[in-house]
């Protein structure tokens, strides 16, 4: 009986993708759908990351120093790396994912410090999420242009933390130390150097908070310039 419903269930699909795509690419999508959702089933199990799904071209790398959520999503190319060692320096990273986070494509994330994402957290495509920096830039001990970005020690920045809710627009770059607060919007384009204020809509770089949710009219208050 339970073979029946699920080939039921998948000629009701394929139907149902024909009426837009065609029939035979409509099957071929289909069978790409099933192959792409039995490997992030194992994935799944290799992260000990329950009902994650995880789409083509992802790398995780220092994978004992990331702890994953529940059903979170991930499309094409999302980078998770957890850096443990650059240039003969040791770090101890901690990259958490909370309950629900879901992925655009070509996400970037990079943590020698400390990453910290809550739930619920939606990313657009082609975002950058950083706590260091390649080099120091400071007035003290800076490091020289004479040295090729690459072979730059990694230092500067802090600790990234997301709370929940957060949604985060394409091609946003933030750079720690900041905490994102819960319930808060990041435009297009975006670069986040600093503090956001919880329910807040941040625009520009640097990124600065343009409208506030107002909880007792709810609506979105326009910041004063």
């Amino acid at each position: 009986m339970g073979w029946a419903f699920m080939i039921i269930k998948i000629f009701e699909k394929i139907k149902k993708k024909n009426n837009s795509d065609g029939f035979f690419w409509s099957i071929y999508l289909f069978l790409q759908l099933v192959v792409l959702r039995a490997i992030s089933r194992i994935k799944s199990i290799a992260l000990e990351a329950p009902e994650i799904y995880i789409g083509p071209g992802c790398e995780f790398i220092g994978i004992r120093h990331i702890k994953f959520g529940s059903n979170i999503s991930i499309n094409r190319g999302l980078w998770l790396h957890a850096v443990t060692e650059f240039e003969g320096d040791k770090f101890n990273p901690n990259i958490t994912l909370g309950d629900r986070v879901k992925f655009s494509n070509g996400v970037h994330i990079s943590s020698i410090y400390k990453i910290s994402i809550g739930n619920d957290v939606l990313f657009g495509s082609n975002v950058f999420v950083s706590d260091h920096n390649h080099g120091s830039y400071s007035k003290y001990n800076p490091d020289s242009p004479d040295v090729p970005p690459s072979q730059r020690r990694l230092k500067g920045g802090g600790e990234v933390i997301i709370e929940r809710n957060v949604w985060i627009g394409d091609n946003v770059n933030i750079v720690g130390p900041v905490i994102i607060g819960s319930g808060s919007v990041i435009a297009a384009n975006t670069v986040v150097r600093k503090n956001i204020p919880p329910n807040s809509i941040v625009a520009g770089a640097p990124g600065k908070v343009i409208k506030t949710y107002n909880s007792t009219s709810g609506c979105w208050d326009t910041s004063p310039k």
